[in-house]
């Protein structure tokens, strides 16, 4: 049982004034984050503008605006690795990111990633859903993305419970959530 309802645990004002603390560095880091992301690319099989899709495709497939792309980009780092010892797993990547391109270029004049808005770029996405392309990358995301520690926060999740007895007695039946009626 929680004693302590961590909705109540910080005022509006110490959240605005944390806020305003970290905007400039916020800002620096994403603009470095940015750069960093196309540098990465650069070291393995799949080009930088074929990995740049993918993180897009990322979010797209899994939108989540409170996320930075630094988690979207670790989630989609080890198709990179996959790539360079499966010769197969490069040529579905590439021709997926090139099929999305093509429609992409078809329907809106741009690649994907130009693409301006997430409700084209879904429409995008349906089109290759069928696909081994669609299938695969989005059934390891759900694991490439949301097994990042550093998110579990930000979901409210608090890690496994075996080791500290199981959720019975951590929660499981905690429904503060539920209005009073």
């Amino acid at each position: 049982m929680r004693t302590v309802d961590p909705r109540n645990r910080y005022s509006r004002r110490f959240l605005l004034k944390g806020m305003a603390a970290g905007l400039p560095a916020a800002a620096i880091a994403s603009s470095a984050e940015l750069s960093v992301s196309d540098a990465w690319a650069e070291d393995g099989p799949l080009s930088p503008p074929t990995m740049k899709t993918l993180v897009k495709v990322a979010r797209d497939i899994y939108p989540h605006d409170f996320l930075g792309d630094v988690y979207y980009v670790n989630a989609i780092k080890p198709w990179n690795g996959k790539a360079a010892s499966d010769p197969a797993i490069k040529t579905m990547l590439e021709d997926g990111v090139r099929r999305l391109d093509a429609d992409a270029q078809k329907g809106h004049g741009v690649p994907y990633v130009d693409v301006g808005w997430e409700e084209q770029r879904v429409k995008l996405l349906e089109g290759v859903e069928k696909t081994d392309f669609f299938k695969k990358l989005r059934s390891d995301l759900v694991v490439s993305l949301y097994n990042q520690h550093e998110l579990w926060k930000k979901f409210g999740y608090e890690g496994p419970s075996a080791d500290k007895g199981g959720y019975i007695n951590r929660g499981f039946n905690d429904i503060d959530w539920l209005p009073k009626t």
